[in-house]
């Protein structure tokens, strides 16, 4: 029987390297962060558990011009995994919201602001991981399948709670635009 060791702490030059990716990335991280969270504070707790994660490989990663990709699936995991320990909250509801009629797109760069506001505040409200799906195809811009390997789901799975979340959004009724 042999005592596992703890591996070896990284060495100060990583150390400084690391310090310096975080200084230069964190407001993009933390961007991501936001978006797969509710609270800008589970955002931010967020970020420093996956660059805890992403320190402690930092000297086995072998392309540091893919460090961003690295975190962006440290933050998805992490979160993913706070998703599988977490009770499910959403409670049926026997009466669906009144649509409404279709508005036509503001012309006025503070209503614009104002309907992008309220896009964003209805994603926030959406569960969490049609919410990371919305984020990480739309926000991030990624790819169905890149948005499934992130996740660590099927490209259906995607697709379904995707078109979940787009419904939601239409049906919002704090979006004047989307009925």
């Amino acid at each position: 029987m042999t005592a596992r060791t703890a591996p070896p702490p990284p060495r100060a030059t990583s150390y400084a390297s690391f310090a310096s990716y975080v200084q230069a990335r964190r407001p993009v991280l933390l961007r991501t962060a936001r978006s797969l969270t509710n609270d800008p504070l589970d955002a931010e707790d967020l970020l420093q558990t996956a660059l805890a994660r992403t320190y402690v490989h930092w000297d086995r990663i072998a392309d540091h011009g893919a460090l961003d990709g690295y975190v962006r699936r440290a933050l998805v995991n992490t979160r993913t995994s706070q998703w599988r320990r977490r009770r499910v909250e959403e409670l049926p509801s026997d009466t669906l919201p009144e649509p409404r009629e279709h508005a036509a797109a503001p012309a006025d760069p503070a209503e614009r602001q104002a309907t992008r506001d309220a896009l964003w505040r209805a994603v926030l409200r959406l569960p969490d991981r049609q919410r990371a799906i919305v984020v990480l195809r739309y926000y991030e811009d990624l790819s169905e399948a890149r948005t499934a390997e992130l996740l660590g789901v099927s490209v259906g799975t995607v697709k379904s709670a995707l078109s979940r979340a787009l419904v939601k959004l239409r049906e919002d009724p704090e979006l004047p635009l989307a009925r």
